[in-house]
């Protein structure tokens, strides 16, 4: 059975990050979120904290912890900002994430210490401007040439596209749409011909950074192929299916940072003489959204408790994505109608989180894209 208490390690996480989080991120977030600015700088400072590398294992570097306390930093990262969160949950669950699960032990020794520390911020690529969720028509190429590989193409959406120091990249090597043509490559920033392209305008999230990568005749090693050659699509598929978790957890940290500022409004706003909370409009409001709340943190969590035991997550990771996120719109939607015209303004952090909370329900895996996985692994 889960143990529904935080153990020793997330109680310390959380604290952790509440006292971080509050000197480092909670006084400029509105200025990094008006100018679209990506504090890498607080990212190298998670990394000394160890919460870069959550989950890698303490040979390379990393924390070694499990994904209770993965969701745990995630959560509370994104309470205060969820594009710090954001930032933080993408490098652990991709890029160290596939070379964590797929890498050679030269290619983890050499690069996961650098990434759980955020000595280098890592990328991750499969997204492309003309296929979104299907993949399996990707026009990124990878030839071979001799003991090379030579990519042409360009991926989108990417976070951390331009200030990534290191991308794993999934590329075409094989037949379009053949799930066992395409290939995973670890690309460093630096090797000619890969480069960021244009940063993305975004509604919310915007303190993370997402770009375009390029790729023109980029000359890539085979020793920088990422597990065999043609398996990068179903290794992806494995990675979503781990990083579906992050999104969860995402979800869940927007949907308390908003009703917790809720709760605390509803108590100082006074209408006809009376706090707004003594009225059933709005204490019923704050009832269903803590219900809400409660039912994805015990799918998010018993979706890292089969991945702490190794135990297969596509359907449990794809309804606790599938069901948080939509969530997290919905109680950040109410966060905003509870505070009325105040929740309207940027005085107040409620319209940050509504403008946050729809990215959840499109990155890593649209709802609908989460609603086939789910269907699918029922009918099987």
């Amino acid at each position: 059975m889960f143990d529904f208490n935080l153990n020793e390690n997330q109680q310390m996480i959380a604290d952790m990050v509440r006292s971080f989080g509050a000197k480092e991120i909670a006084p400029f977030r509105k200025e990094w979120d008006d100018n679209s600015y990506f504090p890498i700088e607080v990212l190298k400072k998670l990394g000394e904290l160890g919460l870069m590398g959550v989950l890698v294992p303490t040979e390379y570097g990393g924390s070694g912890f499990g994904y209770n306390e993965y969701v745990t930093a995630i959560l509370e990262l994104t309470k205060i900002d969820p594009s710090v969160g954001l930032s933080m949950a993408a490098h652990n669950s991709l890029c160290t994430g596939h070379i964590m699960m797929f890498g050679t032990e030269e290619q983890k020794r050499k690069y996961l210490p650098k990434l759980a520390t955020c000595e280098w911020l890592g990328a991750w690529g499969l997204t492309e401007p003309n296929t979104g969720s299907d993949a399996g028509n990707m026009r990124t190429v990878a030839i071979k040439e001799g003991d090379h590989y030579i990519l042409n193409g360009a991926k989108n959406f990417i976070t951390h596209g331009i200030s990534g120091d290191v991308a794993v990249v999934i590329a075409r090597t094989g037949e379009v749409g053949d799930s066992h043509g395409m290939t995973a490559f670890i690309i460093e920033r630096g090797t000619p011909g890969f480069k960021g392209g244009r940063k993305e305008d975004k509604l919310g999230m915007r303190a993370s950074e997402t770009a375009e990568m390029i790729f023109e005749d980029c000359k890539v090693h085979e020793s920088q192929v990422l597990g065999e050659v043609g398996d990068g699509f179903i290794q992806s598929m494995k990675i979503l299916d781990g990083g579906r978790i992050s999104i969860a957890a995402l979800s869940l940290g927007i949907a308390e940072g908003a009703l917790d500022a809720s709760i605390q409004y509803s108590k100082e706003r006074h209408q006809f003489n009376k706090p707004i909370s003594s009225f059933q409009g709005i204490s019923f409001k704050l009832a269903e959204m803590s219900t809400q709340l409660e039912a994805a943190k015990l799918l998010t969590f018993k979706a890292a408790d089969l991945k702490n035991k190794g135990q297969k997550v596509t359907l449990a990771g794809a309804q606790a994505k599938l069901y948080a996120s939509e969530v997290c719109v919905s109680i950040s939607n109410e966060a905003v109608q509870i505070f009325g015209g105040y929740g309207f303004t940027k005085d107040y952090p409620v319209e940050k989180f509504y403008r946050d909370s729809k990215l959840c329900t499109i990155g890593e895996g649209t709802s609908e894209i989460q609603k086939l996985v789910i269907s699918r692994e029922l009918l099987k």
